[in-house]
């Protein structure tokens, strides 16, 4: 079982250690990690290839958003035939990297969609600003409601998809750039082979709302008209 995750990079260099990344990846080595440096004008590039090999790095000549971002770095690594899953995380790492352990343990139980979960509960280590979980609430029970989509927590940035599933909804760009999980989520039901049946959302052990986010308050506000246009495009869905 192999498995990759993408992760999209925008001026991180200040930000993001790289070197836990290789480390990890180092005694981890059925996982691999894809830098997508999107269009950064800070040393982000020079961070990464000075880790990792070229093979590793996809570098967009210019600024495309997180969504374009992610769907390159997927539809490119989809066409390696080794990897038996495929997904994302925020470089960050507000999802730690000891959490993949969770997704390898749904990819053994031949879960098809595996979505990561910050779920407040005794037990977990979930760290979260109070007004962006309630705004998350709002946002995953409105998606819930009208686009039929029974998902807890669409936007984590950690989630993992089976290779074959996510090949055939990744060729158009997405229309939305702040919810294009909620319209993967969409494709995925529309388009693809995957019953939502075999998906599976799983709570995270440990989460941290690591400061200095692109995504700022006034971002959720442009959230329901994305939510609008997913519903013009695609309805609610099976």
């Amino acid at each position: 079982m192999a498995i990759a995750f993408i992760v999209p990079c925008y001026n991180e260099a200040e930000r993001t250690d790289f070197k836990v990344f290789k480390t990890w990846q180092n005694t981890h080595p059925e996982v691999s990690f894809y830098f997508v440096n999107d269009g950064s004008s800070d040393n982000t590039l020079e961070a990464i290839t000075a880790l990792f090999d070229s093979s590793k790095v996809i570098d967009l000549a210019e600024n495309c958003g997180k969504a374009e971002a992610v769907r390159r770095g997927m539809k490119e690594v989809c066409s390696d035939q080794k990897y038996s899953h495929i997904g994302f995380l925020d470089a960050d790492l507000a999802t730690p990297l000891s959490e993949i352990s969770l997704f390898e343990y749904w990819v053994q139980k031949k879960k098809e969609v595996i979505i990561g979960a910050r779920i407040l509960r005794l037990g977990g280590n979930i760290n979260r600003k109070w007004y962006r979980h309630y705004l998350g609430r709002f946002f995953a029970t409105a998606a819930s409601i009208l686009l039929n989509l029974p998902v807890y927590d669409t936007q984590c940035g950690a989630k993992l998809f089976e290779r074959k599933i996510l090949s055939e909804v990744i060729e158009e760009p997405f229309i939305s750039k702040w919810i294009f999980d909620v319209e993967l989520f969409l494709r995925l039901k529309l388009k693809g082979s995957s019953a939502v049946k075999n998906w599976h959302e799983i709570p995270l052990e440990n989460w941290e709302d690591i400061g200095g986010s692109r995504l700022k308050t006034s971002d959720f506000l442009k959230a329901p008209f994305e939510m609008i246009s997913l519903y013009l495009k695609y309805g609610r869905g099976k």
